[in-house]
């Protein structure tokens, strides 16, 4: 056995030494502190920079592993659905929405989870549950109720959707969620990958699910070079995804294999098949998967670059009368449609005169605006910068008519009030106005 040196082209796999046999092991087939035998039966290639491996540096070959031959593979979906069932048996997380069958509990996770890590859902998922337990309740629950519960999830269009969707199967299913694909599919706000998750979570049906994590492992094990949003490439990967559940039906030792292989492929995208950084060492189809075998995983899944982010910056104003605080809800129609906020307005580039501002919005000259706070965030593609100033307007009753009639001149659909600092609470505001109202009880408190 030769010593290596910190070559940075050195390959990161583990390889029997035996030529004559291929096999990748896991780590933990012999531990962290190996003998003098497993050194000398096995040559390791792993990035230096790996901490656990540091150690190990001495036993690293610059010699790079040859690329394996596509006919070496064999990613047909029986053996990736065996693999898949195995692997998730033992390695799925422990998850709140997995411990029911309950399709309106399977369906409220599934759309929450839209655009919203899993550590950031499962405290939401949890109290909706607690307040909405059933298709009923969400049916006949008040706006805002629904937007309480929803605040700081984002994308709120959902949650709307969500309530629909429950009225409509009140009304047409007798408030039983429908089990036929094509009656989920219907429901408002369900598109083709959630109403196969629901079949196929809650039901146990071999419907396919195709969501950016699905779509990362399939290119890679299918080694699909094609953007996979072109209508082509896209139908090829719902095809194979097809297959792949239709084939784990054929599983008779899995009480619910439809259910467990489309949320293996989901979770093997989340914890393994990563974008950047990916696990290939402990990935369970590693060996049939074209990607990792050409040493080519960073060039799939081949996506269209994103456009590069916009910058926008708003000022609000939290303005104060007697005790209470200014705000306004938007319309129906809009971003955030219904939640309420503080009066601000956006800036194009040049700087504003804050007092100047106030007078043009509210229709009064403040005594003193103060600097309260500035909150930074991100929606989609835009880097917003919120800068939030707290004015204290006139309480006289020329000053009242004045605040609440400039306001809607500028959006006539928009709903002013004035409410205490406690009923603030009791609202739903976007994220950066939540932010602003924490930071002013800080200061009130």
């Amino acid at each position: 056995m030769t010593t290596g040196t910190k070559n940075p082209r050195a390959q990161r796999y583990f390889h029997q030494i035996n030529p004559s046999r291929t096999h990748w092991i896991k780590w933990d087939q012999i531990g962290l502190n190996p003998t003098k035998s497993d050194l000398e039966n096995y040559i390791f290639l792993f990035p230096l920079h790996h901490p656990p491996l540091r150690s190990l540096a001495p036993v690293i070959t610059s010699t790079p592993m040859p690329r394996a031959r596509s006919s070496t593979l064999d990613p047909r979906p029986s053996t990736l659905s065996h693999y898949l069932l195995a692997w998730f048996a033992k390695n799925a997380r422990d998850l709140p929405w997995r411990r029911t069958s309950d399709p309106y509990a399977i369906w409220v996770s599934e759309i929450m989870l839209q655009q919203t890590q899993v550590k950031t859902v499962i405290p939401y998922w949890e109290r909706w549950m607690r307040e909405l337990p059933t298709i009923e309740s969400l049916a006949k629950a008040k706006p805002e109720k629904i937007h309480k519960l929803w605040e700081g999830l984002g994308y709120y269009t959902r949650v709307r959707n969500m309530q629909k969707a429950a009225q409509f199967i009140e009304q047409i299913h007798n408030g039983k969620f429908p089990d036929a694909f094509d009656d989920v599919l219907a429901l408002t706000g369900i598109g083709r990958y959630t109403a196969g998750a629901i079949c196929s979570i809650a039901f146990n049906q071999p419907t396919p699910i195709l969501d950016g994590n699905v779509i990362r492992v399939l290119t890679r094990v299918f080694g699909i070079l094609e953007n996979p949003k072109d209508k082509k490439a896209n139908e090829r990967l719902w095809n194979l995804a097809q297959e792949l559940v239709v084939h784990a039906t054929r599983n008779t030792q899995h009480a619910s294999p439809c259910s467990h292989l489309n949320q293996s492929l989901m979770e093997l995208g989340a914890l393994i098949c990563t974008p950047r950084e990916p696990k290939c060492l402990v990935c369970p189809i590693a060996k049939q998967c074209f990607a990792f075998q050409n040493s080519r995983v960073n060039e799939f899944p081949n996506l269209e670059k994103r456009a590069a982010p916009t910058a926008r910056r708003f000022s609000a104003f939290v303005v104060e009368r007697d005790g209470k605080f200014l705000v306004r809800q938007r319309p129906e129609g809009v971003v955030n449609a219904h939640l309420w906020e503080f009066p601000n307005l956006e800036l194009n580039g040049e700087p504003m005169n804050t007092s100047t501002a106030v007078k043009e919005l509210f229709g009064f000259t403040p005594g003193e605006v103060k600097s309260l706070c500035t909150i930074k965030h991100s929606i989609t593609r835009y880097r917003i910068t919120v800068e939030a100033y707290r004015v204290g307007a006139p309480s006289s009753r020329s000053a009242r008519t004045k605040i609440t009639s400039r306001l809607p001149s500028r959006s006539s659909a928009l709903q002013e009030r004035w409410f205490p600092l406690a009923e603030l609470h009791k609202l739903s505001f976007p994220s950066a106005h939540k932010k602003i109202l924490k930071t002013l009880a800080t200061i009130t408190a």
